[in-house]
């Protein structure tokens, strides 16, 4: 039997599985490999998940985040058409750069959280694996009119994350390393046109390649020929992002959750709220205002919270007040690496989730003592220029 460490969903039958392009290089570097939103995802290679996690956080890892969707949305009117679907400024986002985006139903809660790029006559978008499908199918029937809603799920996506990500890189893809946090340019590569981006979802500095599938596999292997880069699994990939304070879609946010519940406000520019000037015109825009604003209350509010005692607390742990009365609920907890404490997310009432509020978590029966932390839990590193 495969566990699948906390944190990772596993999904689909092994039967159904869908095989990124990188597959057999998983297999080939000895990788142990779970179901995960559709796909065959490698967890950890055999230096395991401490090491991996380390190695990110000191040089460089390399993660194959292929089972997300890549899509393009082309035409003069796409901007528009996609700032109708998202609460974000889209309109006003310069060629070559990078915003953090939310797809809300028409109740203003998440469907999906993604990553989208001004490439200059196009949107490049990221969505997150587990929900491609649905989300190409939502943005057809919504926008499908006004632009071309392309999907890219044959292509590879490839992670390269941690401090010395920049040395490796760059000596792969000169020019590279002129990119800031949130920035994206196009690359040749032996022929094969790239997309990188200079971001990621560990909380380091690093980018984000979008490759040919059929190119993808030999372009993995002439990263991991650079003396800084190892593979790193899933396991890392969840360690990481909770230490950066980063929604796990599925765990941390969905079709529960508004953006101002899941603490996601600041992903709403002035310009999209209440008195700018494209304010509203969004899916569930008078409701998300209203908690913007204050005129509706929200009943919960996501947290970072640490243990004090050294005992891991996992998602779905009952959280409590220190009288004992459910308070709400975890939705992401494991042992942090770097920081070598029990951390975790969780949902709480307004009124327990300033920073320092004690709480307890309910762990096989017994209490864990639990207060309110600030996120990141370890400081991000994202350069900046």
């Amino acid at each position: 039997m495969v566990h699948k460490p906390v944190g990772v969903r596993v999904s689909a039958p092994q039967e159904e599985l869908q095989k990124t392009p990188l597959h057999a290089l998983h297999l080939e570097l000895g990788a142990r490999m779970v179901p995960f939103a559709g796909y065959s995802m490698p967890v950890q290679y055999p230096a395991g998940l401490m090491a991996e996690h380390h190695h990110t956080r000191t040089s460089a890892g390399l993660f194959d985040v292929s089972h997300m969707g890549q899509l393009r949305l082309v035409g003069q009117d796409a901007a528009a058409a996609f700032e109708t679907l998202v609460p974000v400024d889209v309109i006003d986002l310069a060629p070559g750069k990078q915003r953090y985006g939310l797809l809300l139903t028409d109740e203003g809660t998440i469907i999906d959280d993604l990553m989208f790029v001004n490439r200059g006559g196009e949107l490049f978008v990221i969505v997150n694996g587990a929900c491609k499908t649905g989300d190409l199918a939502h943005i057809q029937d919504r926008i499908g009119s006004r632009c071309q809603v392309v999907p890219m799920f044959d292509r590879g996506l490839l992670a390269l994350q941690g401090p010395r990500a920049v040395d490796a890189l760059s000596r792969v893809l000169p020019g590279v390393e002129k990119l800031v946090f949130m920035t994206g340019a196009g690359f040749q590569w032996q022929g094969a046109d790239l997309f990188v981006t200079r971001s990621g979802y560990t909380g380091e500095d690093g980018f984000e390649i979008s490759v040919p599938g059929e190119r993808a596999q030999a372009f993995a292997r002439e990263l991991l020929a650079q003396e800084e880069v190892k593979p790193v699994g899933l396991g890392a990939r969840n360690s990481l992002r909770l230490e950066a304070g980063l929604c796990l879609y599925g765990n941390d946010i969905d079709t529960t959750t508004t953006p101002v519940e899941a603490a996601l406000q600041w992903a709403i520019q002035k310009v999209r709220r209440t008195g700018g000037g494209r304010a509203g015109g969004f899916p569930g825009a008078e409701r998300v205002l209203a908690q913007l604003d204050g005129r509706e209350a929200v009943a919960r509010k996501r947290v970072g919270l640490v243990a004090l005692e050294r005992v891991p607390v996992r998602e779905h742990a009952e959280l409590q007040d220190t009288q004992g009365q459910r308070v709400g609920e975890v939705t992401s907890g494991l042992l942090g690496p770097s920081i070598d404490k029990p951390i975790a997310m969780g949902y709480v009432p307004p009124q327990l989730a300033a920073t320092g509020t004690r709480l307890q978590a309910v762990v096989r029966g017994k209490p864990v003592a639990m207060e309110v932390g600030a996120m990141p839990f370890v400081p991000n590193r994202y350069y900046r220029g």
